[in-house]
């Protein structure tokens, strides 16, 4: 059997018991070519979950990421669903074949001294200085998202509590800290904002035409600071939702809490701060340790 005959089969199913879009039969028509170009020569029916397996490893090994494997091998299994189905093949190869487990990557964080760093350099001398130093000592102090400081409304700040009721993922509120620096950077913001907001707005940080800010916007404030003041590492607003999170953790060890602090649904999305937690003590142990490290 040529391999020409099945993959023909399989895209006339796409095109017509499916009705797939063209962009979709391609994609499907692009990884059974990485099918069989792997098969090299050999009869698609007669290849095994050894096979299969082989072929994952050979994946990785080109540097395919592991999302790009499971949804190749997403596509082989429909392949030989149909084939199974429409030409009487056996079993299919795929079957319990995952991809390679995902290495998850650790959130990007500053550290203390450069987090502190930054915000003690960004100045208060000008109304719009003034509002976007409020924003980042809020996503410092707070953990909060940047859509979250976009659409943060001024009836859910309580300032004189040092508190802010936040609206997250799904809808979902949550009332988190105002630490002591973003309230009186808060403070000074609010003070100065009539010059710039409509009557009509009521999100704490608008822009220079009296409009709430835009998660864009917020971006490009930062990245605009990050220019000025000559810093060198890559700076975004999530680097300090991080970063708040990161530094919490390390000095209270309070998983739950960052948890409710940060808004997440699960634990496990938090658990991941743990792991730069451990690469801090690690570092810190190789460091001064006095049997960490090897006598020269």
């Amino acid at each position: 059997m040529t391999v020409d005959l099945p993959l023909a089969h399989f895209d006339r199913y796409l095109a017509g018991e499916r009705q797939a879009s063209e962009h979709t039969r391609r994609a499907y028509g692009e990884d059974l070519a990485r099918l069989s170009e792997l098969a090299r020569g050999r009869d698609l029916d007669t290849l095994t979950p050894t096979d299969i397996r082989g072929f994952v490893r050979r994946m990785a090994t080109k540097g395919l990421s592991p999302s790009s494997i499971g949804r190749i091998l997403s596509a082989w299994r429909a392949f030989y669903k149909i084939m199974k189905r429409d030409l009487g093949w056996g079993a299919s190869p795929v079957t319990g074949i995952r991809p390679p487990k995902r290495v998850p990557r650790l959130p990007a964080a500053l550290t203390v001294d450069s987090a502190e760093g930054l915000l003690n350099a960004l100045p208060d001398d000008e109304p719009l200085a003034c509002r976007d130093k409020a924003i980042f000592e809020l996503a410092y102090s707070s953990g909060l998202r940047v859509s979250e400081l976009a659409s943060l409304h001024l009836l859910e700040l309580d300032l004189a509590h040092a508190l802010a009721r936040v609206t997250g993922k799904g809808g979902k509120t949550r009332v988190v800290p105002v630490g002591g620096a973003a309230v009186e950077a808060l403070r000074r913001w609010l003070l100065l904002r009539p010059q710039y907001a409509r009557d009509t707005s009521a999100t704490v940080f608008v822009g220079r035409g009296g409009r709430p800010l835009t998660t864009r916007a917020i971006h490009a404030r930062l990245a605009d600071w990050r220019k000025r003041l000559g810093i060198a590492e890559p700076l975004y607003p999530h680097k300090l939702r991080h970063s708040c999170a990161s530094h919490l953790l390390q000095s209270s060890h309070d998983l739950r809490a960052v948890q409710e602090l940060l808004g997440h649904a699960h634990l496990a999305t938090t658990q991941v701060y743990t792991h730069l937690d451990y690469q801090a003590l690690a570092k810190a142990y190789d460091e001064f340790h006095p049997r960490a490290r090897r006598k020269e």
